[in-house]
């Protein structure tokens, strides 16, 4: 067979001379084409496939890697108060008048006419003592005063003969001076006799113990038989301690913080333990006007009546003393952060950023602080703040907040 042109073969039909039948050839390119963009198509739609994928892994990964960033916190909202509450501070009560009875004679306790326990009056015997040294001291100084005496009458008499002697020129005027001085030296020896009985007079007086006040006696430390020595020093010692109870005093230590609020006049409170149902009313009748330097603190004394007798001299107590009333905030105590530059606040922002609030605190009441100045009303606090945490942080609140300290 002959090849031949395919144009030649071609007839008006369509068909080639030999009986085959083809395409035409717009056909034919518009074929190709289709295929060529359907090609195209696929490979776009892979590609932006994979590029979707990739994008999609990469946000995941992000979410991801900034979940495990994020930090969650708790806040709560500081209260405002009206701050009432009184100052609780530890004291010892005192008798109003209080003081350990010393002998001022040496001697033997010979009888004691008070106990533990018993109320007695201004000048009862409380104790006898018996002194034999300060007795016979007593009895030789009065021989030697009437010997001064007797000594004193012979040197007047003396005296005013050699005046009468010396008028007539019986004797020189060195003999009379002689008998002058003599008369003069024996007025001050009776004198000082005079002076040494009623000494050992007062001494004579001291045998008999009496009580200096009003009050109890609540210590005795001697007994019949006993030797006591006179004086509060050296081997002196106690034989009563005398109580005035009807009327107690307690002193207070205030920490310098709140010695400004402390007048003279001023009411406050006392308690005890032991008598969680009462009260007792007592007022500040002193203050040291002064702090302390080495425990800052300001010592005031509260007088407190005591008539019924139902506090005792020596107990422990609490005094309540009243603050004047100021609005401040009160935050819990787990919202403080302690930095070197001083206490930090960590506020949380409505964007969630972290801002560390400079605070003064005006008073620690334990779980609670209330702070003077640094925060507001509707500031939201982290509770139990990170050491880590620093300003301009984000952070997540978590729905369930915490509950502020009261």
């Amino acid at each position: 067979m002959n090849v031949r042109d395919p144009e030649t073969l071609l007839n008006r039909t369509g068909e080639y001379g030999d009986g085959l039948a083809l395409p035409p050839v717009a056909r034919v390119q518009r074929r190709a084409r289709a295929v060529g963009l359907a090609v195209l198509l696929l490979l776009l739609g892979g590609a932006a496939h994979t590029a979707f994928n990739h994008h999609e892994d990469a946000r995941r990964l992000a979410d991801t890697t900034a979940q495990n960033t994020r930090q969650y916190v708790n806040v709560v909202k500081p209260s405002a108060t009206a701050n009432t509450v009184s100052i609780l501070l530890p004291g010892t009560l005192q008798g109003y008048a209080e003081s350990p009875i010393y002998a001022r004679a040496r001697g033997y306790l010979l009888r004691w006419h008070a106990d533990i326990g018993t109320p007695v009056q201004a000048g009862q015997l409380l104790a006898e003592l018996d002194t034999p040294e300060i007795d016979h001291e007593f009895a030789q100084a009065a021989a030697m005063r009437e010997q001064s005496a007797a000594a004193l009458g012979l040197a007047k008499s003396s005296l005013l003969r050699w005046q009468q002697l010396r008028k007539r020129d019986a004797v020189s005027q060195q003999e009379l001076d002689e008998r002058e001085s003599a008369y003069r030296q024996s007025v001050a020896n009776l004198a000082a006799a005079d002076a040494n009985v009623e000494r050992l007079r007062q001494l004579e007086s001291f045998k008999r113990i009496v009580a200096p006040f009003a009050g109890i006696v609540t210590r005795r430390n001697v007994d019949i038989g006993n030797l006591v020595e006179a004086g509060s020093g050296g081997a002196g010692q106690a034989l009563f301690v005398l109580t005035q109870s009807d009327r107690l005093r307690v002193y207070v230590n205030v920490p310098q913080a709140y010695a400004a609020g402390i007048a003279v006049g001023q009411q406050v409170t006392v308690t005890q333990a032991e008598l969680a149902k009462r009260s007792f009313a007592g007022t500040v009748v002193h203050s040291a006007a002064a702090i302390d330097v080495a425990t800052r603190s300001l010592k005031i004394e509260v007088a407190l009546p005591n008539r019924d007798g139902a506090l005792l001299p020596g107990a422990y107590v609490q005094v309540a003393l009243p603050k004047a009333a100021q609005a401040r905030l009160e935050v819990p105590g787990n919202t403080l952060l302690f930095r070197a530059e001083g206490p930090r606040i960590a506020i949380v922002d409505a964007s969630g950023n972290v801002h560390l609030r400079p605070v003064v605190i005006a008073h620690d009441l334990g779980q609670a602080l209330e702070i003077e100045s640094g925060i507001a009303p509707g500031d939201q606090l982290i509770v139990n703040p990170s050491d880590s945490l620093t300003d301009g942080d984000k952070v997540l609140i978590r729905k369930t907040p915490a509950k502020a300290a009261t």
